[in-house]
């Protein structure tokens, strides 16, 4: 068996490409997440069949919301709702690339007294394709 070492990252510098625009100075989060299921049929014999759907992805922004500046993240999200855009998330130096088709929603408006105004949106996407480090 080989020792497989590993490089843990600080998530810092990115890039993050929505449409064709950057938009890294707009975000706090970036995180594509899986969802899987189980499922199961059980037949009168105590015979059970399990069985794993594929993965369905979405795509968390968190992002500070800004209704002043005409091309925002907050203004193009509410503006663009429904388009699919391509996205590039590049997670730091020599960590590669991901890319995947996103369906854009709006995020939410406003937020707590004396503070920042943030929002979090989750987005539709298709499996993110990853490209390695060159």
């Amino acid at each position: 068996m080989a020792t497989v070492a590993v490089k843990p990252f600080v998530l810092r510098d990115v890039t993050l490409l929505i449409g064709e625009d950057n938009y890294e100075a707009h975000v706090s989060e970036v995180t594509f997440t899986p969802t899987v299921s189980q499922v199961s049929w059980t037949g009168l014999a105590n015979n059970t069949v399990t069985s794993q759907t594929t993965a369905t992805w979405t795509v968390t922004l968190g992002y500070a919301q800004d209704w002043n500046t005409a091309d925002s993240l907050s203004q193009y999200l509410h503006d663009a709702e429904g388009t699919t855009v391509a996205v590039e998330f590049v997670p730091g130096d020599d960590q590669g690339s991901f890319d995947a088709n996103v369906t854009l929603a709006p995020g939410s408006i406003g937020g707590t007294a004396g503070a920042f105004a943030t929002s979090t949106v989750t987005l539709g996407c298709d499996k993110p394709v990853f490209t390695p480090a060159a």
